[in-house]
C-alpha cells in the first residue's frame, strides 16, 4: 500500500511512518509533506496514493484548504491534537480520526477499517468532507458575546453570560437575564441559533432558547416529553418535545 503523510510536525510524521511500517512492513511511504501548498502541488502532479494520513492543522493553514484546490479520490485518515470531545464531532467519515499522540492499537483499528471498505460501500467522500468541514468550523466559530437591547427609549448591551434564556412572544423576542430583567432584541430565535454557542444555549422549542445555567429542574412529562423549570421562572410551561428529548439530553451530557 502506498501512503502519503501530510503532517507539519517532523517527529509526529516520523512516528506515524514507523507505526505504519509496524502494522504492515510492505507499506510504502511515498511522501511526507508539511503544508497546504506543497500538498496541493504533490496531488496535482502525481498519481493518487492508496491512503492519505492527514493532519488537520498544517504550517500554512487547515488541511481542508487542500480539497478546494486539488481533486482527492484517496481514502483519508485524519490526525489531530484535539481532545476526545472534538474527536466525536469529527466521527462522520468512513475511515477514522486519530488523536495525537497516536496509539498503535488505534492505528491498527483504523487500518483494519480501511481494509473493509470498498468503492461504493460508504458515502461519497465529498459528502463526508462537507460534514467534517462543518463540524470543524463549528469548533472554531466565534459566537456572539453581547447583545444590543432596547430599554424604553434607550439602547443598552447585555453580555451573553448575563442571559438566562430567550423567548418569543408572537413576533417579539425577549432576552431574559439571570436577575429577571427582560429586554427586546432584534433577532428571531432562528437567527439566534446561528449566533449563540451551542455548547451553552439550546433551542428547547419554538418559543424558548435556554442557557445551560438557567435549567434548574427537569421532569418527565406525558407524551414522552420533558418539562423544564428555568431560573428565573418563565411565564409559561417550557416543554421539550419528544423529538428533541434525545438531543437535549446529549446537550446536557456533553
Amino acid at each position: 500500500m502506498e501512503v502519503l503523510i501530510i503532517e507539519d510536525e517532523q517527529l509526529a510524521a516520523e512516528r506515524l511512518a514507523n507505526l505504519l511500517k509496524k502494522f504492515d512492513p510492505a507499506i510504502q511511504i511515498v511522501g511526507q509533506l508539511d503544508s497546504v501548498e506543497e500538498s496541493v502541488e504533490w496531488l496535482r502532479t502525481r498519481p493518487a496514493p492508496q491512503l492519505l494520513m492527514m493532519d488537520i492543522r498544517l504550517s500554512d493553514g487547515l488541511s481542508f484548504d487542500i480539497f478546494r484546490q486539488a481533486t482527492i479520490s484517496s481514502p483519508i485518515i485524519f490526525t489531530t491534537a484535539y481532545d476526545q470531545y472534538a474527536i466525536q464531532a469529527f466521527k462522520v467519515t468512513s475511515i477514522d480520526y486519530l488523536l495525537k499522540p497516536i496509539a498503535y492499537p488505534e492505528l491498527c483499528r483504523a487500518m483494519e477499517k480501511l481494509r473493509l471498505l470498498t468503492g461504493d460501500a460508504h458515502p461519497s467522500r465529498e459528502a463526508e468532507l462537507l460534514k467534517l468541514t462543518e463540524a470543524f468550523s463549528r469548533l472554531h466559530k466565534t459566537y456572539k458575546s453581547r447583545f444590543l437591547v432596547r430599554y424604553g427609549d434607550r439602547l443598552q448591551f447585555r453580555n451573553a453570560e448575563e442571559v438566562a434564556y430567550f423567548y418569543a412572544d408572537g413576533k417579539v423576542v425577549y432576552l431574559v437575564t439571570h436577575d429577571n430583567r427582560r429586554f427586546i432584541v432584534d433577532y428571531t430565535l432562528e437567527q439566534l441559533e446561528e449566533l449563540l454557542d451551542p455548547r451553552v444555549f439550546y433551542r428547547v422549542n419554538r418559543k424558548f432558547t435556554a442557557q445551560i445555567g438557567s435549567v434548574r429542574d427537569i421532569r418527565s412529562y406525558h407524551g414522552s416529553r420533558l418539562k423544564l423549570q428555568l431560573n428565573p421562572v418563565a411565564d409559561t410551561e417550557v416543554l421539550v418535545s419528544r423529538e428533541r428529548v434525545a438531543d437535549f439530553k446529549a446537550w446536557l451530557d456533553q
